[in-house]
């Protein structure tokens, strides 16, 4: 993400350490649907383990789109993005468990639902990509008009990212904040992809358009550890699923 992604989505990589060493291209482009335990715990793992038991959790059905899968009472929502329209491609093997609070729900949250339909309903990348920024011009989609967060603690995703900006499975654990039409010179940030120490401290992320523009900051190491040591039990299980979502040894 420059940086989903630089595009964007979830700036997503940033990270040195950790990355599969040997990034694949996916030839196949159909969604296979996860088992629902295993999605839904993929999704929740987005959230420091306090929060998951008030979320909400949409589940993915490729031929359809996010289907309720759990009503929650705290705000926040769930799920596991597999489409990023910012890259005009579509792939099978992308996974980004995220989750945003009650203002993110109703406008960015409602960009991945609504990307996740019109796949299903056979747009091709390329029209999808285009009908998204068009539906920001013409405000069917606007940015926050508060602060807020994604949560996106998570101990693995898949999708593009640093050092080729390639698809690759990563641990990054992190924090979005809402930034619509922010950039980087504005707070004075300057990450480098290629030098891990730029990416410690906050900076921005534009996921493809400006409107779609985050404060990233990175979970510390001490916390990450604990994550991946919290979760190896969801990592074992996603690694058995799909050999993709695997990470390389250390």
């Amino acid at each position: 993400m420059k940086i989903k992604f630089a595009l964007a989505i979830i700036t997503i990589g940033l990270i040195g350490a950790g990355i599969s060493a040997s990034p694949s291209l996916a030839t196949e482009t159909t969604i296979e649907q996860m088992p629902a335990k295993l999605e839904s715990q993929f999704a929740l793992s987005a959230l420091p383990p306090a929060l998951r038991d008030q979320a909400t959790v949409y589940l993915l059905d490729p031929k359809k789109g996010y289907q309720l899968s759990r009503q929650g009472t705290s705000g926040l929502t769930c799920l596991v993005e597999r489409t990023a329209w910012e890259l005009a491609d579509f792939r099978n093997d992308i996974y980004i468990p995220l989750c945003y609070d009650a203002v993110g729900t109703k406008t960015y949250l409602k960009v991945i639902m609504d990307t996740a339909t019109l796949r299903a309903q056979g747009m091709s990348p390329v029209a999808l990509k285009a009908e998204m920024e068009s539906r920001y011009r013409n405000k069917t989609y606007k940015a926050p008009e508060k602060a807020g967060l994604s949560y996106m603690v998570a101990p693995v995703m898949r999708t593009v990212g640093p050092p080729d900006m390639k698809v690759h499975t990563m641990p990054m654990p992190h924090l979005m904040f809402y930034a619509p039409n922010i950039t980087n010179e504005d707070i004075g940030a300057a990450p480098d992809l290629s030098v891990h120490s730029s990416l410690l401290y906050p900076f921005i992320d534009k996921q493809g358009i400006a409107e779609q523009s985050y404060v990233i900051q990175l979970i510390g190491e001490a916390e990450k550890a604990k994550i991946m040591a919290d979760e190896k039990n969801l990592l074992a299980a996603l690694c058995t699923y799909r050999a993709s979502l695997c990470l390389p040894h250390k």
